[in-house]
């Protein structure tokens, strides 16, 4: 392994975003010049740099079709879709009505992303769908449905997605209470239980499915609701043709913990534990995208210490996460003592974040403007242990599991997918890059330092199940490179940035300065007072690209939290790759997506 000794530099400004609606425009016009753009008349200047602009919807449908198919290097992905309820928005710009529908859209060739967006008012709460362009879309406009009530036209199945299919409103709406103690008590009379009972009863018609071909009668398996591979409570219906997966039907929502209806009654601060638990097993990488979102609208610039606190930290935590999916994936497969060696790696490996942080699985660490106390001493001791320590059991795993006859056998060319089709359902992260596409947000678009590191990108070349387990143990060895850089090159310097919103702003003078006792007091209690304003921020995370899409309307809350993970889309594409095979391999196939329904259902 290279060791790079050299003092990291920040200075070195990386702009990954040159990018100007006015030229993306012109190139759409270009293409067509019978479409008319008036009046898609407001370019939005947002503060992530992220081309945005308005489109009327009678043309929405048009200029899809142009952005996805037409240009020359295209928006093949649809990285994510969302609404807000702008009907009690203060800092209200012109063109903005009752709802925003927000698509961003992700041209890799060009390491590009634009935002279209168009406005709907509450009398008229109708879009065309833009499945026939983004397959999935499809889960994303059910979501907005659900959470929202907008009704997209030409969608193939337009119901519930995360609520239950009885349950009454559109949680999302800011008429809709944020509390439970905002509402009646619950009670369910044996009547309505009968009721929720029957809506639970799948019925294959409605899902465009047939109970017999000509020849045989269809079986329907109810996988779940379990904890499959402990990933979380997650159901799949199955239709069987003896043991052949004909098709499948995933039913998310036992998780839902409305994370995103909490970010609009917690305080920029005290909504950051509540990041920990979306991806249970990312940790601090949870909070990542999510401050630098906040500190990008409050325009604070973090100190070098804490970036590469903030990495170092990150990278501990992805070790942490594909370990329990090294682990938990060779026991579906049939290989039960792996497990136990890698839980002795984590225990390690915690003690040492919990000597950082005083927790292990949930920190909720970081802060807006760097982290939450500064590094203890012999901290330096620990982590080279721990970096001297884990390349030599990663050597005896690649014999115990890797080099396993039986496991290759069960996972080699099982649940493969092309590149093209990981692009086309939203895959990111060791799942885009297991078919052999080299496409890294810590090396595409670097963010907190990473362009200052010295890694390789981990890269499949089947898109199988086996190459998502291989780019995922390639991706721990590049982790230790990392963190072994960050060991040799700390920086010195405060672990925070000196700026008034800053949570918990700095201390030092309270007691004998009452303008300093007085602002600390209010940011403290209430929280700070983030300028109105919107922003995207997102990282690699552990199983992908996860993000946060803040809305501030000036204050001490946020008006809109959007949270983007990974494991939303991953899991919408299991009916396109589970097509032919048996339901042994689809336990495969489900451990080498690692997903973990918190993910999925927020």
């Amino acid at each position: 392994m290279s060791k790079v000794n050299r003092q990291i530099d920040f200075s070195k400004s990386i702009d990954w975003q040159m990018t100007f609606a006015d030229s993306i425009i012109d190139e759409i016009i270009s293409v067509n010049s019978d479409l008319e753009l008036t009046p898609v008349t407001a370019i939005e200047n947002i503060v992530d740099d992220i081309p945005s602009f308005w489109v009327n919807k009678n043309q929405l449908s048009v200029l899809m079709q142009l952005v996805r198919f037409e240009l020359y290097d295209p928006f093949t992905m649809c990285f994510d879709l969302a609404a807000i309820d702008e009907t009690e928005r203060q800092h209200k710009a012109a063109h903005l009505r009752d709802f925003t529908i927000s698509y961003h859209l992700r041209s890799h060739s060009r390491n590009q992303d634009i935002r279209i967006k168009v406005a709907l008012t509450s009398s008229d709460k109708t879009l065309a769908s833009v499945c026939q362009y983004w397959k999935n879309a499809n889960w994303y406009e059910r979501e907005i449905w659900d959470m929202f009530g907008i009704v997209f036209e030409g969608h193939p199945y337009l119901t519930r997605i995360l609520m239950p299919n009885t349950w009454q409103g559109h949680p999302l709406l800011k008429t809709h209470p944020a509390r439970a103690t905002e509402m009646e008590p619950f009670t369910l009379t044996p009547d309505q239980q009968d009721k929720e009972q029957q809506a639970l009863k799948f019925n294959p018609e409605a899902w465009g499915m047939k109970r017999k071909n000509k020849d045989d009668d269809f079986m329907f398996l109810n996988l779940g609701p379990n904890h499959p591979s402990v990933h979380g409570a997650f159901r799949i219906v199955l239709q069987m043709d003896g043991e052949e997966i004909i098709d499948c039907v995933p039913d998310i929502g036992y998780h839902h913990r409305g994370a995103e209806k909490m970010g609009e009654r917690q305080s920029w601060h005290s909504y950051i534990p509540y990041t920990d638990r979306i991806d249970y097993l990312g940790g601090v990488m949870n909070n990542f995208p999510y401050v630098m979102a906040v500190e990008k609208l409050a325009g604070i610039t973090v100190p070098d210490r804490a970036k590469v606190i903030r990495i170092m930290t990150s990278e501990m935590f992805r070790i942490l996460s594909h370990l329990l999916f090294y682990g938990t994936f060779a026991q579906d497969i049939g290989a039960l003592s792996p497990i136990f060696y890698m839980f002795i790696d984590r225990e390690k490996l915690f003690a040492i974040i919990e000597a950082f942080t005083g927790a292990r699985m949930h920190p909720s660490w970081f802060r807006i403007g760097g982290i939450a106390q500064d590094l203890p001493i012999g901290w330096d001791k620990l982590v080279r242990e721990y970096v001297n320590y884990l390349p030599k059991r990663l050597d005896e795993y690649e014999k115990m599991v890797m080099q396993n006859s039986i496991l290759k056998q069960r996972t080699v060319d099982v649940g493969s997918y092309s590149t093209q089709e990981a692009i086309d359902w939203g895959v990111t992260g060791p799942g885009l890059r297991a078919t052999g596409y080299s496409w890294d947000l810590r090396k595409q678009r670097p963010y907190s330092g990473y362009d200052q590191f010295d890694f390789e990108v981990p890269l499949g070349h089947k898109g199988d199940c086996y190459d998502r387990c291989r780019v995922r143990v390639e991706e721990m060895r590049q982790s230790i490179r990392i963190i072994e850089q960050c060991l040799n090159n700390m920086p010195e310097g405060p672990y925070k940035a000196d700026h008034p919103q800053t949570t918990p702003p700095n201390k030092s003078r309270t007691m004998t300065d009452i303008d300093t006792l007085i602002p600390h007091f209010v940011n403290v209690s209430w929280g700070p007072v983030i300028p109105a304003g919107e922003v995207s921020m997102f990282v690699e995370a552990t199983k992908g690209i996860m993000g946060y899409h803040l809305i501030s309307d000036g204050s001490t809350m946020s008006y809109r939290t959007r949270i983007r993970t990974p494991s939303f889309p991953h899991l919408q594409m299991l009916p396109a790759i589970c097509k032919g095979q048996m339901v042994a391999d689809l336990i495969a196939t489900l451990g080498s997506v690692d997903y973990v329904m918190a993910d999925v259902d927020r």
